[in-house]
């Protein structure tokens, strides 16, 4: 297990060295000068390039990215141009945000996904099964910022059940904090929740149909131990998998949902640095996002081990 979790750490550390190097090239090539921004269209020829030299954007692209890298494993992720304040304190002011609607989302779909596509593999072909397959259809093809404005106009501006928009922290006000978040993570965990319904019957449905289970059922165990012990822990690799797919699917919405409900997170934060071309704000943001991602992923193939030791010889 030591030598398969090494092995899952070296291919973290390439990952995570193969996304530094793509976004630092990817914003190298996008069109805009961040000094001629920071200064303005009247700024002079000379003013320019002494910014240019102060920011370091005058030496070659090699050194720009070793420099950058050095710094970012020391916890320095450079100076805001826009707003000139160090990118790790917005980071870290933004960040706990975007997290805890993302973990509230990813919980919410997998407490109520899976037990679904549970219950529409037991009840296979009933009314059941095709209640929560048209539901989870529905799930996966409604984009999340269209569900966002809908229940925006119906449960804020119709009902006055919730608020149109903002964020609170759990810690200020508990009750406020709630009100605001359930439309965002509800928005968030829906196509996940379909997700995870969907691959749970179909992983339930397939290990039904094996030998073992038959097996199982002709001993006289009870159903409820037949699912829980035998079916559903064979079951659960793909459903694994599928938390880390999703990770990356509620992160990246949240670039659409923070907006909608004017939620200051990562999303909003990555999307305000592009239009103002802070290209030290987007490089910090998208590297963080990655290694949160990467460390999930990490996690996920280490716990394949323990839920099926033949994957730790792989």
């Amino acid at each position: 297990m030591i030598a398969f979790i090494i092995r899952r750490l070296l291919q973290t550390v390439i990952v995570l060295f193969m996304v530094t190097l793509i976004v630092f090239s990817i914003l190298q090539v996008l069109p805009g000068d961040p000094a001629r921004t920071l200064l303005g269209p009247e700024a002079s020829p000379e003013q320019v390039e002494q910014i240019r030299e102060e920011l370091g954007l005058n030496r070659p692209l090699a050194v720009q990215y070793i420099t950058w890298v050095e710094h970012a494993f020391q916890g320095d992720l450079g100076k805001s141009i826009a707003i000139k304040e160090d990118v790790t304190g917005i980071i870290g002011e933004h960040l706990p945000k975007t997290m805890y609607i993302s973990f509230l989302s990813m919980v919410l779909a997998i407490i109520i996904g899976v037990p679904a596509g549970i219950i529409a593999a037991i009840k296979r072909g009933g009314k059941m099964d095709s209640l929560i397959s048209v539901v989870s259809n529905v799930g996966m093809a409604v984009p999340a910022f269209w569900l966002a404005v809908l229940c925006i106009y119906f449960f804020s501006l119709k009902l006055g059940w919730f608020p149109v928009q903002g964020y609170t922290s759990p810690f200020d006000d508990f009750w406020l904090s709630t009100k605001q978040v359930i439309m965002p993570v509800i928005c968030l965990a829906f196509a996940a929740l379909a997700s995870f319904a969907r691959q749970t019957r179909s992983a339930m449905l397939e290990v039904i149909m094996q030998d073992f289970t038959r097996t199982a059922r002709s001993k006289g165990l009870k159903e409820g131990a037949i699912i829980i012990r035998h079916t559903l822990k064979n079951a659960i690799i793909p459903v694994i998998t599928l938390v880390g797919l999703q990770v990356r699917n509620i992160v990246g919405s949240t670039i659409f949902i923070e907006q909608v409900f004017n939620i200051p997170g990562m999303g909003r934060l990555v999307v305000q640095s592009v239009f103002n071309q802070d290209f030290v704000v987007v490089q910090g943001c998208v590297l963080v996002i990655a290694i949160i991602v990467a460390l999930t992923n990490l996690l996920i193939d280490i716990s394949y081990g323990f839920a099926d030791p033949r994957i730790r010889i792989k």
